[in-house]
């Protein structure tokens, strides 16, 4: 009985759910794209090592421009782009200089991993900061929460710590295309998370390396504190051969809770140059006054 009730029912159902009580809709089928490589985690692993290692400094002519998050919802304020160059020597020293027309030097930031000096010439005054990489209190000024690791982190993506442990899934992402003329493209990628122990059984996220299947390429870095928040988000794009070195030449920045976003277009990029230690040292004008971040 209980049988020739089910196929009653399925009778009654079927004809219900595939007649005038069903719709077909059409959706974009995305291309794909023309390589999709596979590799295991301890060759995605291998090869960030590599990378990471085989950078020991960098000089690079660039075009920086920033954007803030304005005081009203949905506001934004962007600044212009200017010319400058960025100097790297690992282990953690840094220099950034931003150059402004008529007026030449405009910024000057030196950083040396943990401590920072920044030199600011405007048209009417001249400010020196010094302080640690780490933003205690905050300005209202989300510009001024700058500190010379945000670049450090970006340009180069680390390699994975000795105490450090990590995970990967596969995923994908829709690839918009840069002209009309051509479909967008539906993308595979592996996320490696990078984690490490924070107490007992627990682990916390350190960053997560989005990377591409089609060159095995990073195009995405989100950077966590240790509450689990993202602070940077870090996407590289158009990637270009500097010596033996793929490196991207768009990198954009944004820094969510600061409310403010880099956009970092690489002119010339020259690796592995030995860069002295005058570099490294900025020189303050006489008379300045410092000022100390807390």
């Amino acid at each position: 009985m209980r049988k020739t009730c089910a196929i009653l029912l399925a009778g009654t159902l079927a004809p219900m759910l595939t007649g005038c009580f069903s719709s077909t809709r059409y959706v974009k089928v995305h291309a794909a794209p023309p390589v999709v490589m596979s590799v295991s985690l301890d060759t995605l692993v291998d090869k960030l090592d590599r990378q990471f290692e085989a950078i020991k400094t960098l000089n690079a002519n660039v075009t920086i421009a920033a954007s803030t998050a304005g005081a009203t919802a949905g506001e934004v304020k962007d600044y212009s782009a200017f010319r400058g160059y960025i100097f790297v020597r690992k282990p953690e020293d840094m220099r950034v200089i931003l150059m402004v027309p008529i007026i030449g030097r405009a910024l000057d930031m030196v950083s040396t991993g943990n401590d920072f000096t920044l030199l600011m010439m405007l048209p009417n005054k001249t400010r020196a900061i010094k302080g640690t990489d780490t933003v205690t209190t905050p300005s209202k000024n989300p510009l001024e929460n700058l500190r010379p690791g945000v670049f450090f982190d970006a340009l180069i993506v680390r390699s994975i710590g000795k105490d450090e442990y990590v995970t990967m899934t596969e995923s994908s992402r829709l690839v918009e295309p840069e002209t009309k003329k051509h479909e967008a493209i539906y993308e595979p990628d592996y996320d490696i998370a990078v984690m490490k122990v924070k107490s007992g059984r627990t682990m916390v996220r350190l960053r997560t390396i989005h990377i591409s299947r089609t060159d095995l390429e990073p195009y995405q870095q989100d950077i966590y504190d240790e509450n689990g928040r993202i602070v940077t988000t870090v996407q590289y794009s158009k990637y270009q051969t500097f010596g033996d070195l793929q490196f991207p030449t768009e990198i954009a920045i944004d820094r969510p809770l600061d409310k403010y976003s880099l956009k970092v277009a690489v002119q010339k990029l020259t690796p592995n140059q030995k860069i002295d230690d005058d570099q490294f040292e900025l020189q303050l004008p006489t008379g300045v006054t410092v000022e100390t971040l807390k």
